[in-house]
């Protein structure tokens, strides 16, 4: 399993958005500059960022800004905007187990309960870290870097 670029990507564009807002007008060529992906690339995430109420955009070369405080604004929250899961479910069983192996006919009861487990883990974790979080820890980083 590996969680695709898409969400660190928001992440970057988040912090990107509450950093340079005050300096830059933010647009989508501006963050794709940041990130070094094409604009087209932050278009489609801004846009699943809108529709999560996580950014506003405005048409044209209006800019971004967040929809929330980076204090309201969970990894999880940005992980469900980019990154929508099928049913909920993190994880995907394989569809067609053999019935005639006993291992086969028991895999979902062997492996379910574990898996939901370890998705709620994770999803709580991340509900747990805001985008304030990830900014102190970015601007710390940066203040290390200039001095």
């Amino acid at each position: 399993m590996q969680i695709s670029s898409r969400f660190t990507i928001a992440v970057h564009v988040l912090i990107a958005i509450e950093s340079f807002k005050n300096e830059y007008k933010i647009t989508s060529e501006f963050l794709a500059s940041s990130v070094n992906v094409n604009p087209t690339v932050i278009r489609r995430i801004l846009q699943q960022l809108k529709k999560a109420d996580i950014v506003t955009v405005k048409r044209g070369s209006g800019g971004a800004d967040l929809g929330r405080t980076p204090e309201e604004i969970t990894l999880l929250d940005v992980y469900n905007a980019v990154e929508p899961v099928e049913n909920g479910q993190l994880f995907h069983f394989h569809e067609n187990p053999n019935e005639l192996c006993p291992v086969g006919r028991n895999i979902h009861a062997i492996m379910d309960r574990r898996l939901e487990e370890i998705q709620q883990a994770m999803e709580e974790k991340m509900k747990s870290v805001t985008i304030a979080d990830v900014m102190q820890d970015a601007n710390k980083l940066i203040a290390e870097a200039e001095s």
